[in-house]
This record gives structure tokens, sequence and C-alpha cells, in this order.
């Protein structure tokens, strides 16, 4: 979630209310039969995920949508990932293959190589610390992944993973087996105190921003582009041709440094070829988040994907300059879109050499962000320096007073509970502006060194 906006005040804010005013586009609904004869090729990239692995392949055992195939990419865990998943397929009769790495190449190189030899419609990347809390998660991504053809990936909407959801799913029938033959796994693991409450400070700032990230941003967004910017990674379905497309694409250009981020990476090509990320509401997953002291280093790592795949992609900041020109290509093609059979209210050409003409609509969300991304802290960080207090207060407190107000009007369950964590978890949100200085000069200075290699 790169484009997590600093200020609710903000030109993000304003897309997304434009496009909840508004409300969707006309798109046809997925086709039973259609679905029912897709292939799924599900991915599990895991590296020391001991404690969560087996509650991952546990939810992914109850889905309605039984995968095509299941692989285990273990990337040179130090724990027992790859020993844990093993006695977890053998005793439940699940078909999984597992790949073990002797050191750890990162996330992009597996997805690569299953893109590339696996025969599946859909490539769904499930993380090792992810679980599918929705029974019918991969049934329903999967089906408005192939609503139109136009669609490159679909996700649910993500939430913090709580150890009230680990003692659930350790409760399911597939996990009870493994502990029969395998009682010494750890799924609650203990933790000193310290770390026990540096997690709840995580999970209880993750849960509210989410909320208000998915409900509101994403949701509005995607009424107004029928994209949002970038699938979240954890547990998202992509169209392999489009991602073997994709790598077959880049990887001459780029190999396997796509980014330190590869799901935001991903996201600005697919929108670039003027194909679309969507999210799937009422379907859930939970993932398991850093503990707070290690929330930096995540930060840092989504915003620099973002401004390394917005240097990359500079069509989609010039988007909003081409506004006028795409509008008179659109209506000159509008004749022929009338004559299409499928109903896609967002469809644009494919292909970037019409990104570098004409832009794309969604491109507007690509220079909001990075307005921003670099204009909010500088500002701020003027007032701080010059000492405006009263101006810098009188901000602060409006824009927690929209939050508040938006938070109320968007959570559509624990109404109160989210409205007391948005206004507590502020200092937590107002942070993120110091990290950002930070990646900003991280980038500036990877541009003037010309040192490109940004891998996860």
């Amino acid at each position: 979630m790169a484009t997590i906006p600093f200020f609710v005040i903000s030109p993000n804010t304003l897309l997304a209310l434009i496009g909840l005013v508004r409300g969707p586009k006309r798109v046809q609904p997925p086709d039973p039969d259609v679905i029912r004869a897709l292939k799924v090729d599900v991915v599990i990239p895991a590296y020391n995920e001991s404690n969560t692995i087996a509650l991952c392949l546990a939810s992914l055992m109850r889905q309605t949508m039984r995968p095509h195939t299941v692989t285990l990419i273990d990337d040179g865990s130090s724990d027992d990932t790859a020993d844990i998943a093993e006695a977890f397929a053998a005793v439940n009769d699940f078909p999984m293959r597992v790949i073990r790495r002797a050191h750890s190449i990162g996330k992009t190189p597996g997805l690569k190589r299953e893109s590339r030899e696996r025969d599946g419609d859909v490539e769904f990347i499930l993380d090792g610390d992810t679980i599918l809390e929705s029974e019918d998660y991969l049934e329903k991504v999967v089906g408005h992944l192939y609503r139109v053809p136009g669609i490159a990936s679909a996700c649910g909407v993500i939430y913090p993973l709580r150890d009230r959801d680990r003692f659930a799913m350790s409760q399911t029938d597939g996990i009870q087996r493994l502990k029969q033959v395998r009682p010494q796994t750890v799924l609650l693991p203990h933790r000193p105190f310290w770390r026990r409450v540096a997690k709840a400070i995580s999970n209880f700032d993750r849960e509210v921003l989410y909320n208000f990230m998915q409900n509101f941003i994403y949701t509005g967004e995607q009424n107004l582009f029928g994209s949002i910017m970038n699938p979240v990674g954890c547990a998202v379905a992509y169209r392999r041709e489009y991602l073997k497309e994709l790598f077959d694409r880049f990887e001459p250009k780029f190999g396997d440094d796509m980014t330190s981020s590869e799901d935001i990476f991903f996201g600005f090509i697919f929108i670039a070829q003027g194909y679309h990320n969507t999210q799937v509401q009422g379907v859930f997953a939970r993932s398991d988040e850093p503990e707070v002291q290690k929330i930096p280093r995540q930060l840092l790592l989504w915003s620099s994907a973002w401004l390394q795949s917005a240097y990359y992609f500079p069509e989609l900041l010039l988007s909003p300059f081409t506004a006028i020109k795409r509008w008179f290509h659109e209506r000159r093609s509008a004749r022929e879109s009338e004559k299409r059979r499928i109903v896609d209210g967002y469809r644009q050409p494919f292909g970037i050499a019409f990104a570098k003409l004409y832009g794309r609509p969604a491109g507007w969300m690509t220079l909001m962000a990075i307005l921003e991304k670099v204009a909010f802290p500088v500002i701020l960080l003027y007032l701080v320096i010059i000492k405006a207090w009263m101006p810098l207060g009188l901000t602060v407190l409006a824009e927690v007073l929209l939050y508040i107000v938006i938070i109320a009007l968007f959570s559509k369950e624990r109404r109160l509970e989210f409205i007391v964590k948005g206004v507590v978890a502020t200092p937590i949100r107002y942070s993120r502006l110091v990290f950002d200085i930070v990646t900003i000069g991280n980038f500036i200075m990877d541009l003037i060194s010309g040192r490109h290699r940004w891998r996860k």
C-alpha cells in the first residue's frame, strides 16, 4: 500500500470521493461456466515462515475452488518451514510440490519461473505468512479476474493476522491432523512482553489504516478508473498469460531487479498496458505484519518501489496532461466500442505504445500520489523549520476531524472502534512522513549514482 496518503486532505482523497459519488461503470459479471473450467496454479513464496505456513496451507485446503497445482518455494529458510509444509501435505493427502533453495534469491525469480513452466490460466500468489480467512476467497478473486479480458490481477481485502485468527485456524481438521504427527509444531509463538506490545501496536495501526485505504480510497478509485494502482501482493490472482508477457518483455532490461516490491511494479506495468488491477470486496485474507520497530524497513521498500516504478513509467505520471488528447481519441473510438460483445465500461486499448501517446486515465492516481509523497513532507518540514506552529496545528486538527468523519462513514462494522483507533494512531500515521523524506533522499542518490539494482 505504497500510495498511503499522509493527510486525508489530499488529491487522492478527492479522487476517491469523486469515484464514490459517481459509482462504478458497468462491467459484466463473471460467467460461472468459464470460472469452473479455469485451472489455477497456486504459488506460495515462503522465507522462515514456520509459525504460519501450516495455517496458510490449511486455509488453502478448505477453499471452495480446488487448485490445479500447488507449489511452495522455500527461499533458503533457516528454520523448518519446508519440513512443516511437507508434513502437512503428507498427513492431509494434499498434493503439493516443494522447491527448496539453498540460498535466498528473493520472490520474483520464483514467480517468473512458475509463470513460464505452469500451464494454468491463473497464477495465484499466496505468501507463506498469509491465511485466506474467507473460504470462497480463491473462487471470488478468480471469478472477478475473468469477468473481462482487461483484468490482469485481482485480490481481496487484506487485514493484519491476529493471534485469535491463528487460534481459529489451528482448530481446523487439517491442523489437528498435523499436530498428531508433528506435535512440536508451533502455531502461536511465544513472544517476550515487549515484542507482544510491538506486535499489538503494529496490528492496531495497520487495521485502521487498511480499513481506510481499502473501503474508502481503493473503492473510490476503482469506481473511477476500474483499477487500483497495484494489487495487494500477499494473496493475489494474476492472469498467467499477462504475467508471463510481463516477464518476457522486461526481464531482458531489468533481470530480476524489478524494484523493491514486485507487486507495485506489476501494477504499474498492467496499467500502462491498459489492464486493470481489481480488489474484490467481501472476501478477506490476513497477513502477518512486522512488529512496529520493523515497519520503517517495510515502508522504505514500498515507497521506494513506488518511486522506482514511477521513474520507469513516466507516461503514467504525464497522463493528466494528455487527458484532452485521450478524450478526442476515445470519442473517435466510441462506435467501435459499442459493437463489442463484452461489456467493460473501463476498456482501454492495450499496449504501452498507446500509453506513451495518450496516457491512461488511471495515471491520475500516479500523479496525485507523487504530489503527496514529495510535496507534503517538504511543506510540513518547512513549517516546522520556520516554527509556524499555528498553521501546522490548524492543519493537523482539520485533517484529523476529516479522517474521523470518513472512518465513521465508511467503516461498515465496528465503527466506534475504528474511530478511536484512527485518532490514537494519528502520531504513527504522521511519523511516516519522516520515513518518506528518507526514501526520497535515497531515491535521488540512486538516480545520481546510477544504482538501479532495485530488488526486494
